[in-house]
């Protein structure tokens, strides 16, 4: 196996810093705040996931240059929500047009920065333009009656979507008349996102992308007055930590958080249907808040349920994205790489090992042995997919989604017994049952506490004119996706409520 020539590190980033100089200095990115491009913060040394090679990393700014650029946001704001919108539908649709021509370099950068197989990185960045796209052509109507926040829209992303989530909320956040400002993940996409708002800020777009610790940046990101609404994508503990900032505030927010996501089985025959969507559910190693970790399984159907399961899971392609066997060799059709660093893996491994011991039952092991690799490469942020049958309740494989590739099963007897399981997070953003019985779909999915269900099918974040949002601990604030995004991002008629899961109400759309 050799890697694919054109596709090193040091390729992606020499062709990075040729189309946007002003944005790369040597071996580091740079910091876009006050509309200019800045060599400040601190980067400290970073490698890829897919096997370790030196990359770039962050440059952490501090507090006080963090509320600087939160200042000089709320200037940009007050100028460009006075840019009317036919104006702002061409600027938006000339970033488009840039995103388009650098689609390839913008998706090895996601295969280097969080290792993406090939396929999903150019479907994420696909997702963010037509995605946006799509806005572009409907957002007249959705902005009628409504006008821009009165301060920007801070934006705080997980690493596992940096164009279809982050660069496309921020893109929509400013065709509805906001400043933007974004602080990149800390654990990768950061060479990415700097190339996109390179090219965003050409078109005059007012994007601010920093870098910097959460902990350090929240008090200017989160709680400065200027803040107009603040946007996050992550995990239950940092984002119950803003949701309590917000509310303290009175700020808009829209915080999606991750849930224990299952797929309930009852009553069910079509095992071929289940078993050919089995491989697409560990799309990226399932490092993804709408990933399918937990099935819970009628128990007199479990031996046809193995009997689709496995050889499905055991299709399953794992290795190195960029590894190919003869120099034009297509890039491999991977499900997924290497989770996104080495710590997660190792902590994930451990959780597996300790579930094991405490009782549960390994149904599917793979071993690296069943994927591509490079003579002699570092293979430390690669865990193959593992099956357990009934974690321990003590294991956080029970109730916590695992970000990776581990599937747990617990079995059930009674419908009872099946809701219970399927709500053992406290709120969800997807579900799905796969039962034979339409009635028995109508009565048992509503009460799931999942914002999407799904019968027989996966469900996912959804794109353009489809709703997103979750229910319990899975979500606080506006719910997004179609209209509600714009509605999110925009005041309207005084009193208004906003669909949502908030401390007083939810409302559903």
């Amino acid at each position: 196996m050799t890697l694919k020539p054109g596709t090193a590190w040091s390729d992606a980033w020499q062709r990075s810093r040729a189309v946007a100089p002003e944005a790369f200095q040597d071996d580091r990115v740079l910091n876009l705040w006050a509309g200019e491009w800045h060599a400040d913060g601190r980067a400290l040394p970073a490698t890829s996931p897919i096997d370790g090679t030196p990359i770039a990393s962050p440059p952490r700014l501090d507090a006080p240059t963090a509320r600087q650029a939160v200042r000089a946001s709320l200037d940009q704001h007050r100028a460009w929500r006075h840019i009317p919108l036919p104006e702002r539908k061409g600027r938006v649709s000339a970033i488009l047009d840039a995103l388009t021509e650098h689609r390839e370099q913008l998706a090895l950068l996601l295969v280097w920065e969080i290792g993406k197989p090939w396929r999903l990185a150019e479907a994420d960045v696909d997702r963010a333009i037509d995605g946006v796209r799509w806005y572009v052509d409907n957002i007249d109507a959705m902005l009628e009656g409504r006008t821009p926040l009165p301060g920007p829209v801070s934006n705080i992303a997980s690493w596992n979507y940096p164009m279809s989530v982050l660069v496309h909320a921020m893109l929509v956040q400013a065709l509805a008349g906001n400043a933007v400002i974004a602080k990149t993940p800390t654990d990768g996409g950061v060479a990415c996102l700097t190339l996109a708002a390179a090219l965003a800020v050409r078109e005059g777009i007012p994007i601010t992308l920093v870098s910097g610790s959460g902990g350090e940046l929240s008090e200017a990101l989160v709680r400065s007055p200027e803040i107009g609404c603040v946007s996050f994508v992550g995990g239950r503990d940092t984002g119950a930590r803003i949701a309590t900032a917000v509310a303290d505030l009175g700020k808009r927010h829209i915080l999606e958080q991750e849930g224990l996501n299952t797929w309930g089985v009852w009553n069910f025959s079509d095992w071929d249907a289940l078993s050919s969507v089995i491989p697409k559910l560990f799309d990226y190693g399932k490092q993804r808040c709408t990933a399918y970790p937990r099935f819970v399984v009628q128990r007199t159907l479990f031996d046809q349920f193995l009997a689709a399961y496995l050889p499905a899971v055991r299709s399953v392609r794992i290795g190195h994205p960029l590894a190919v066997e003869h120099p034009e060799d297509a890039l491999p059709a991977l499900d997924f790489g290497p989770l996104i660093n080495a710590a997660k893996a190792k902590e994930l491994g451990d959780q597996v090992v300790e579930a094991i011991d405490r009782g549960a039952v390994p149904l599917h092991r793979a071993t690296l042995a069943d994927g591509c690799f490079l003579p002699g490469q570092d293979t430390s942020a690669y865990l193959p997919p593992v099956t357990l049958l009934n974690p321990p309740p003590s294991s956080p494989l029970f109730h916590a989604e695992p970000f990776g590739p581990v599937d747990t099963i617990v079995l059930v007897d009674t419908e009872a017994e099946l809701l219970a399981a399927m709500n053992a997070s406290n709120g969800a953003l997807v579900a799905t049952l796969s039962t034979d019985d339409p009635g028995t779909y109508d009565r048992l999915a509503p009460q799931t506490r999942a914002f999407k269900v799904g019968r027989g099918k996966p469900r996912s974040r959804g794109d353009r004119e489809e709703l997103f949002g979750g229910f319990g601990a899975s979500w606080h604030g506006a719910f997004v996706g179609g209209e509600l995004l714009v509605r999110a991002v925009t005041e309207g008629p005084e009193g208004e409520r906003a669909p949502g899961n908030f401390p007083a109400y939810q409302l559903i759309p």
